[in-house]
């Protein structure tokens, strides 16, 4: 007993000398090292004492004569050796930028570049004028103080093209804020954010909250938002997160089953329309090339918002769903093939170059497809594996992982010629094959939601509230026409390849629209002269209006199909051609294949 509790009163203090001496050593370390730091900033400087005491000998000379023996203290202080010792290391060399290739006298010799004379807006400081007072919205969020405008001014040139400031030079490298940029894209969130909430308390769609929504800040609206190409980029990101998301949940068994009317038929949709188009405007008396054009601006609907509409029903596993969204995936693929075509109509190439060019568009597209279907084979899995055995406390590094992965695939994507979009939902096609898939899109839903809402309202921002209430009543009859002809052309490629008439008609009213992406062809053809300005406004406000009615013809879907089916054009609906049960039955399965993967992991660890 005495041993045991000799014992027991000795440990504490046994303890409480060990944490002692390993303090006591961890600040004599502290001190050597800085002790050792001092004598190095000391004796850094033999080569500028000797030039001191060399070159200026005749000086301290007369600096001994006059003073006496005793030397200056300020020369002989430490904070001077710090300051000369600094001034040897850090020389005049790492102050100054090395010129590059994309410099601005490097660019003007090698003629790669135009002088042409700019202005550059500063903001107004200290203004004493007491005029043009008066209270306007856009001021609330314009930056006038000297954190922001300062950071980040803007250059306008003779067309009045405003440019941003996007890699401003200093003598030393500092962080540099675009606080306008956080300013409209707060405006933009916020603005989209009460559009959705007015909209749902309405029981509307919520994207018609967000296209009205980005229309009112916008240019044509109450001016708040400044730095639109910023916004749009980052609103990009929108496309990419939905169409990863498609292909997340994209069954490559029900492709399978409508691929001949997606491939085919997407193509024989696209045909169709610049024939007939070409020939209207031949027999019109106008240019064929323009209504060839046209007619290929026309057949491109837009993927992110029948998409969102798809999603919002439940009905991406549906008949029509699927055979809608292979038709939309074909017109992403023949985005390229359509931009090789437009100099080609446009005058700027002949025939041979422009069949040269949609072949090698084609070549590429076929192998890059080649090469993501080997990898979602071999490497994809493995990757998933690894990234949830690493993130089995968080799902931080797993989202992280897979949005990286995705950005990644749409980036190869863009720089091999083809669109962000087919990246995208390639990269979502080749996670859905694994056994992850649907823990996948748990994780990127979040996202995608956000980022969807955000492109939108920035394609809100593009329509001109003003400019489609002047001319309301040809902007209407024309998205009435597109929307009529749309449907007939497309319901009656359908019902070709042996579907029904609900199908069909399903299928010919979500493609009803103009995409969004014609924005994107109508600027090229603009600036190779092959579209004239009211040609250019009469199409603009066209896609602009049917971006905006596209949420009220989907409404009118369940009112049209409950019409047919009293007309006994239709047969009745079917719990599965809806498309709940299929979600359902796949969301369990997938939940059920993760848990079992996740066993293992946990075995073989």
């Amino acid at each position: 007993m005495s041993a045991r509790s000799q014992r027991r009163s000795s440990s504490p203090l046994t303890s409480f000398l060990a944490k002692l001496s390993t303090v006591s050593a961890i600040t004599l370390l502290l001190l050597c090292i800085a002790f050792v730091s001092v004598l190095a900033l000391a004796f850094a400087l033999p080569e500028s004492d000797q030039q001191l005491d060399g070159g200026g000998s005749s000086s301290g000379n007369a600096s001994e004569l006059s003073s006496g023996p005793r030397s200056s203290p300020k020369e002989d202080s430490f904070a001077d050796m710090i300051d000369r010792a600094l001034e040897k290391e850090f020389t005049e060399n790492d102050q100054t930028e090395v010129n590059d290739a994309g410099s601005f006298n490097n660019s003007v010799a090698e003629q790669q570049a135009v002088l042409e004379t700019v202005a550059r807006v500063k903001p107004k400081k200290n203004d004493t004028k007491k005029e043009d007072k008066s209270f306007q919205l856009h001021h609330v969020f314009k930056l006038d103080n000297d954190q922001g405008a300062e950071e980040t001014p803007t250059l306008i040139d003779r067309k009045d093209n405003v440019f941003i400031i996007s890699n401003f030079k200093s003598k030393y490298p500092v962080l540099q804020l675009d606080l306008r940029l956080i300013s409209d894209l707060v405006v933009v969130i916020v603005s989209a954010t009460c559009g959705g909430i007015a909209f749902a308390c309405a029981g509307q769609p919520v994207i018609t909250g967000y296209l009205l929504a980005g229309s009112v800040v916008g240019p044509g609206g109450f001016k708040l938002v400044s730095e639109m190409v910023q916004v749009e980029t980052v609103a990009q990101f929108g496309v990419i997160f939905l169409l990863f998301a498609l292909g997340l949940e994209f069954s490559t068994a029900k492709l399978r089953v409508v691929r001949a009317v997606a491939v085919l038929g997407g193509l024989l949709q696209v045909m169709l329309f610049m024939c007939l188009c070409g020939i209207t405007a031949s027999l019109c008396g106008g240019k064929s090339s323009e209504g060839v054009f046209v007619g290929a601006f026309l057949s491109m609907s837009s993927t992110a918002v029948v998409l969102k509409f798809l999603m919002e029903k439940n009905s991406t596993n549906a008949l029509h769903g699927q055979v809608t969204i292979g038709t939309l995936i074909l017109q992403d693929c023949a985005v390229g093939l359509l931009f090789a075509l437009l100099p080609i109509l446009g005058g700027t190439s002949n025939f041979l170059q422009g069949l040269i060019s949609m072949t090698k568009s084609l070549v590429v597209l076929l192998s890059f497809l080649a090469i993501l279907s080997i990898l979602s084979r071999t490497c994809v899995p493995w990757f998933l594996k690894l990234m949830i055995s690493l993130s089995s406390q968080t799902n931080e590094l797993y989202q992280l992982a897979s949005v990286a992965f995705c950005l990644l695939v749409a980036w190869c994507s863009d720089k091999l010629g083809l669109s962000l979009e087919l990246g995208s939902f390639a990269a979502g096609v080749m996670i859905s094959t694994t056994d992850l898939a649907q823990h996948t899109l748990e994780q990127v839903e979040p996202i995608r939601n956000f980022f969807a809402a955000l492109f939108l309202a920035s394609i809100g921002m593009l329509i001109h509230v003003h400019f489609l209430w002047n001319h309301v009543d040809i902007l209407l009859a024309s998205v009435i026409l597109v929307v009529i002809v749309k449907t007939a052309v497309t319901s009656a490629v359908v019902k070709a390849f042996g579907y029904n008439n609900k199908t069909s008609l399903l299928v010919g009213m979500s493609l009803a629209q103009i995409g969004e992406f014609a924005f994107v062809l109508l600027s090229r053809a603009s600036n190779l002269h092959l579209v004239e300005g009211k040609l250019y406004l009469l199409l603009l406000g066209t896609t602009a209006l049917s971006l905006v009615t596209t949420p009220l013809l989907f409404k009118l879907i369940p009112a049209v199909v409950h019409l047919g089916v009293l007309l006994r054009w239709f047969p009745p609906d079917s719990p599965s051609e809806l498309g709940f049960k299929s979600d359902n039955f796949r969301s369990d399965s997938a939940k059920q294949r993760i848990a079992l993967i996740s066993k293992d992991l946990i075995h073989e660890g």
